[in-house]
């Protein structure tokens, strides 16, 4: 006869109150974790919960709580993926201490975010408010209705309820700096939400940063805080005359972003967008968008802390937590177009006629808060800009380098993370072989295999970057070269001098040697490795791109000429597009500082240069010995014909 399968009753509370012989008042009590049981009685219902194969209802335990162990979180759009980090915070922390967390999105409707957050509470033991977007009147009669809460990104006084705030102006105060800096002057916001206390906070800022510069015009426009609202503002922002624009949020400055593109209005060529929150996305977009970064996911984490400990103790004090943000400056942003600074920029009062033996200083380097920057006295505008390139992804082997670099007139003679080579930045030393490790970024060229993505990227950590203080004009850095392990391979030294030529003129002296502090080195390139012609690596300028760009060189015109060549010079002029004035000619004339190199050159697919260390042999370095290297660079706010271009190399050498 077939074996019959009966289903076994259930183990009750009961069974193993019996089994272990105490009360069932006495089991729950051990099974909710409670202390007041002696140890000894919670070991023997422990020991019979086990051997009865006891597991405790969840619908039972809630009702006996009184507790769901479930938390609220209310978010004004989930879409956002601010919210979403933030809710990943509370849902990691959470779990921790043995609680679920369930969603409600208000879907951007201040009137109806109380109804909802008072429906959630209902279900479960707490509430978490995220940006709130209701009046402070509804908030402050919410929150006695559904404590234990906790609100994020907005100060509440209610004293049972812990609130994290995000220091949102003093975020917005960095972003603009960083737009003056540039030397920005007309900027747009485009607002967002006006019930949201960030966007609150934003506008504080952005007062506080007129106060600071009474030069500056900020021009606000109503938004949104949504991709479908940054993209429909371009029409708006283009009409502003805006150069630089302060987006709400990440995704209304991609919206932006995306419009623009589509209007064929180059950014930061243009005009110069940032954003705010920093998503995931803001690094990987084309061009990388400058930010603010704020801790999301903490915020949920501290965020439940705060809550839990209200929830276990109804007399714990409610604080508020502040949180700073960090300004994350990428290729978004640049300077402004000079046709344009010099129509907003004060001009500053005529000066005093010099005495004839008063010499013009020329340019200096500054120690400033987030760089070293090159400036010339009769000059607001930055010449050029030092930076330390910590922040770089891995994978575009991290160095210092400089970006961006002007002619005297305000033209911008570099690029930083192009579209066509997202790992060139300005001028830096960029060796795509030593020893193995990549120094260049990106692909690594494998003989028989082709350009491949490798694991290999090394790091350059600048150690002691400083302005020679009995020659201002000078900077010295000492950087430190580790391999993809974070070992160091070699050391370097190098030194950036600057001086004025004439009116229109002025040189960048980029010196570098290498040492093989610690082992024997091979530098090498992709020509070395099989790729004819790609013999790159040292130091390289990567220029922008350009209306026109015509190559000279020592044998004459043309990049067959220059590249592969030892000529003592190679010069870019180009025709630079200005949409608010005519357009401006440039001379970038680079001039070898020790015995000629091969060049290696590139002006069809992308304009950069700079002599190659390892051209067709690999370069072996002894230990103990070193490498010299480097250019003298001449920027000319005019077009130079090869005459001119070659009387001008024969001045720099």
């Amino acid at each position: 006869m077939p074996e019959l399968n009966v289903r076994r009753p259930s183990v009750t509370i009961a069974d193993v109150a019996a089994a272990a012989g105490v009360s069932r008042a006495t089991v729950s009590r051990v099974m909710n974790g409670r202390s007041t049981v002696d140890p000894a009685i919670a070991a023997r219902v422990q020991e019979a919960a086990i051997d009865l194969n006891y597991r405790p209802s969840n619908v039972a335990r809630s009702l006996s709580l009184g507790r769901t162990e479930t938390v609220a979180l209310v978010v004004p759009d989930l879409g956002n993926p601010v919210f979403q980090q933030i809710l990943r915070g509370v849902t990691s922390a959470a779990a921790e201490d043995g609680y679920r967390v369930l969603v409600a999105d208000a879907a951007e409707d201040p009137s109806e975010e109380a109804a909802i957050a008072r429906e959630a509470r209902m279900r479960c033991d707490a509430l978490i408010l995220v940006a709130p977007r209701m009046p402070g009147t509804a908030l402050d009669a919410l929150l006695p209705l559904v404590t234990p809460a906790a609100v994020i990104n907005r100060a509440v006084e209610h004293p049972a309820t812990p609130s994290l705030v995000i220091d949102y102006e003093d975020a917005t105060v960095q972003v603009v700096e960083h737009l003056v800096d540039l030397g920005h002057r007309r900027l747009a916001y485009l607002a967002g939400p006006r019930a949201a206390a960030t966007d609150v906070a934003r506008r504080t800022g952005l007062a506080t940063a007129l106060r600071r510069h009474p030069d500056l015009e900020i021009v606000e426009l109503p938004v949104g805080a949504d991709l479908a609202s940054g993209h429909a503002a371009a029409g708006e922002v283009l009409a502003s005359r805006a150069t630089a624009v302060v987006a709400y949020n990440d995704l209304v400055a991609f919206g932006l972003l995306a419009a623009l593109n589509e209007a064929g209005v180059a950014v930061p060529g243009d005009i110069s967008v940032a954003g705010f929150d920093d998503i995931d996305l803001a690094r990987y977009a084309t061009p990388g968008l400058t930010t603010v970064s704020v801790p999301q996911a903490e915020l949920g984490r501290q965020a439940w802390r705060e809550l839990h400990a209200v929830i276990d103790d109804d007399a714990h004090a409610a604080t508020t937590t502040r949180f700073t943000a960090r300004l994350e400056a990428r290729s978004s942003t640049g300077p402004v177009p000079r046709g344009i600074a010099r129509a907003v920029v004060t001009e500053p009062e005529p000066a005093a006629a010099p005495e004839a033996d008063v010499v013009d200083p020329g340019p200096t380097w500054s120690v400033e808060p987030r760089e070293i920057v090159l400036r010339h006295t009769r000059d607001r505008v930055p010449l050029a800009r030092y930076v330390d390139g910590e922040r770089l992804p891995a994978i575009h082997s991290p160095r210092p380098y400089l970006h961006p670099v002007h002619s005297l007139a305000g033209v911008a003679l570099t690029e930083s993370e192009p579209v066509d080579h997202r790992h060139h930045y300005g001028v830096s030393v960029a060796v795509p072989d030593v020893n193995g490790t990549s120094f260049w970024g990106g692909r690594t060229f494998v003989a028989d295999v082709g350009p491949t993505l490798l694991p290999n990227h090394g790091r350059q950590v600048s150690t002691r970057a400083e302005v020679d203080p009995l020659a201002p004009h000078v900077l010295h850095d000492t950087v430190r070269w580790d391999d993809e392990h974070g070992e160091p391979l070699l050391d370097e030294q190098r030194r950036l001098g600057a001086r004025l030529l004439d009116d229109g003129t002025w040189v960048l002296d980029w010196r570098t040697t290498l040492h093989a502090s610690y082992r024997p080195l091979e530098i090498r390139s992709p020509a070395t490795n099989g790729r004819p012609g790609a013999g790159y690596g040292g130091v390289f300028w990567r220029a922008p791109m350009s209306q026109s760009t015509v190559v000279l060189s020592q044998a004459g015109e043309g990049e067959s000429l220059a590249h592969g060549s030892t000529s003592p010079w190679v010069a870019y002029v180009q025709q630079h597009h200005d949409p608010y004035a005519e357009d401006r000619p440039t001379t970038l004339l680079l001039a070898q500082t020790s015995p000629p190199r091969p060049w290696f050159l590139r002006a069809a697919e992308y304009p950069g240069a700079g002599p190659a260390l390892a051209w067709d042999t690999p370069l072996v370095v002894p230990a103990g010995g070193t490498v010299e290297t480097g250019v003298v660079a001449a920027l000319v706010d005019r077009a130079l014909d090869h005459g001119e271009a070659a009387a001008l190399a024969a001045t720099l050498r």
